[in-house]
C-alpha cells in the first residue's frame, strides 16, 4: 500500500482512528486513576579489596573486582539476603520490588526498593544495604578468624522519597495513544487487505478484463425513484448515464452491438435500473430503443415504468400473442418496452429456444438498439443463455458489495458460452469515493440543452 492509498483509507475511516484514540486514552486515565502510587528509595554501595599494604582500596584490582560485582548483585536479591530484612511471607514480594544496577566501569552497586509507603521503602533499602555489607564480610573470609578480602561500604544511604515513580499519567496517556493508533491503523490496513469487494474502476477492470464504461453515483432517493427523468434529467446520476451512453458508442467501431444484455453477478446490484436508464438516455439521443424485460423470475420493469406487465415476452415466444400487440411505448421521446409477461416454469429453456433467437433477429432489424434486462449471472443460467444470443453484454457491479471473485466467476460463465463482454458498470458509488478515485464530476443545475446524436446504423 503506497502513501496516497493509505491517506485515502485514513480519511475514509477517520472516525475509527478517532474512536480508538478516545477509548485508549479513556482506558489509560481509568487505569492510572486506580493505580496506587509507588515510591522508590535508592542506596549506593562501594566494593573494595585488600591492597598490598593490607588496607582496603577501591582502586586495587578494580577491573577484577568489578567483574565480581555482578555476582554480588545477584546475591543482593537472593532469598537468603531478603529474608533478613522482612518476614518469610513477604520475601517473594520484596524480591520483585528490588532493582539492582551495577554502575558500568566501577565497583559501585546501586539498589532501589519500591513500595507503596515512602518511609517503608527507605527503611527497607537501608536495612538491605546494611545486612548486605555484613553478609559479604562473612562470605569473603578465608577463615572465620581472618579479615575479609572484600569490603562493602554504604556511601549513599536511602532517603525518604517525596514524589512517586508511578503511576505516570502523561507517559501512560502517550503510550495508550500510541497503542490505540497502531491498533486502529493496523486494523484498517488488515481490513482493506481482506476486503475483496469492488471499490474502484481499476479493480473492476482487473477482475473483469474489460473496460469500465460507466461510474454511477449513489443517490439517496434512487430506490424510490430509479429512473433519471426526474428534475428534467439535471442530476449527477443522469449525467453518469449520459456518459455511459457516450462510451457505449465507441464500442466496436467495426462491430457495433445492436442487442445488449445487462446483467450482474448477484441480485440487488442495480442491473434493472442500469438497463432502464441506459435505454432512456439512448432514446433521448434519438435512438429507436426497445427495452426487453428478460428477467422471467423477478421482473422489475413494469414497476419502474408503471406499465402493464401481465402480457409480454413469454406470450410472444409461445405464440399466444403477436409482438406488435405487447410492445408498449413510454415517455417522450418514445421508448419501447417489452415486459416479460407471465412467469414460466422453465425460463432458461424458453430464453434459449429457437423462437427467442428468431425474435432477437427480428427486433435488431426493427430497432437501433435492443436492451435486455437479464437475471443475475451466478444464481441462474438465464443471463448466460441470453448473452450467447446477443451482440454484447454489460456486467453491472455494486460498489462495496460485489466481490472480485464474483466478477471473475461471472466472466468465466460468459466466456464459457462465447459471450462478448463489451464493458462493465460500477454502480452505487458514494460521492466521496468518486472524488478519491479521480472519476468524480460536478453538475450544474442550469445544464445546457442536450445535443442529440444520430442513432447507430
Amino acid at each position: 500500500m503506497d502513501l496516497l492509498s493509505f491517506i485515502r483509507l485514513a480519511r475514509k475511516s477517520w472516525w475509527l482512528i478517532l474512536l480508538s484514540l478516545v477509548v485508549s486514552v479513556g482506558a489509560a486515565l481509568v487505569v492510572t486513576a486506580n493505580m496506587p502510587p509507588r515510591y522508590a528509595a535508592t542506596t549506593t554501595m562501594l566494593f573494595s579489596s585488600h591492597d598490598k599494604q593490607g588496607g582496603f582500596s577501591p582502586a586495587y584490582q578494580v577491573s577484577t573486582l568489578s567483574q565480581g560485582v555482578h555476582s554480588y548483585a545477584n546475591l543482593l536479591t537472593s532469598r537468603r539476603m531478603v529474608s533478613q530484612v522482612t518476614t518469610p511471607d513477604d520475601v517473594a514480594r520484596l524480591q520483585q520490588n528490588i532493582t539492582v544496577d551495577v554502575v558500568p566501569g566501577t565497583v559501585l552497586l546501586r539498589a532501589m526498593v519500591t513500595d507503596e509507603n515512602p518511609e517503608r521503602a527507605a527503611a527497607l533499602a537501608n536495612a538491605l544495604s546494611t545486612k548486605f555489607a555484613r553478609l559479604v564480610g562473612q562470605i569473603e573470609r578465608p577463615t572465620p578468624t581472618s579479615r575479609p578480602t572484600v569490603k562493602v561500604t554504604v556511601i549513599d544511604s536511602a532517603q525518604v522519597p517525596r514524589t512517586p515513580v508511578s503511576p505516570m499519567p502523561v507517559v501512560n496517556v502517550l503510550v495508550a495513544m500510541l497503542i490505540g493508533l497502531v491498533v486502529s491503523v493496523s486494523s484498517l490496513i488488515l481490513r482493506d487487505r481482506l476486503d475483496t469487494t469492488i471499490k474502484n474502476s481499476a479493480t473492476l477492470q482487473q477482475a473483469s478484463g474489460s473496460s469500465t464504461l460507466g461510474i454511477i453515483g449513489y443517490e439517496r432517493d434512487a430506490k424510490r425513484h430509479p429512473l433519471v427523468v426526474r428534475r428534467k434529467g439535471r442530476s449527477s446520476r443522469a449525467e453518469a448515464f449520459r456518459s455511459l451512453r457516450t462510451n457505449l458508442q465507441f464500442i466496436g467501431v467495426d462491430r457495433k452491438p445492436r442487442s445488449l444484455v445487462v446483467t450482474s453477478c448477484l441480485p440487488n446490484e442495480g442491473k434493472s435500473s442500469t438497463s432502464s436508464n441506459l435505454a432512456i438516455t439512448l432514446a433521448q439521443a434519438g435512438w429507436r430503443v426497445l427495452l426487453v424485460d428478460g428477467d422471467l423470475r423477478r421482473p422489475r420493469l413494469p414497476d419502474y415504468f408503471g406499465i402493464e406487465g401481465g402480457v409480454g415476452l413469454t406470450d410472444v415466444l409461445i405464440g399466444k400473442v403477436s409482438l406488435e400487440g405487447v410492445v408498449q411505448t413510454w415517455g417522450e421521446p418514445r421508448l419501447f418496452v417489452l415486459p416479460c409477461g407471465q412467469i414460466p416454469p422453465n425460463p432458461s429453456e424458453l430464453l434459449g429456444s429457437d423462437g427467442m433467437r428468431q425474435l432477437l433477429a427480428d427486433l435488431t432489424a426493427d430497432y437501433d438498439m435492443v436492451i435486455i434486462d437479464a437475471p443475475p449471472l451466478l444464481p441462474v443460467t438465464d443471463a448466460a443463455t441470453l448473452s450467447a444470443l446477443c451482440d454484447g453484454t454489460i456486467l453491472v457491479a455494486r460498489y462495496g458489495r460485489t466481490r472480485h471473485e464474483h466478477v471473475a466467476r461471472g466472466i468465466e460463465l460468459l466466456a464459457s458460452v462465447s459471450a462478448r463482454v463489451v464493458g462493465t458498470v460500477l454502480n452505487f458509488v458514494p460521492a466521496k469515493a468518486s472524488r478519491y478515485d479521480g472519476y468524480g464530476y460536478g453538475y450544474e443545475s442550469a445544464a445546457q440543452p442536450e445535443v442529440k446524436t444520430p442513432a447507430a446504423v
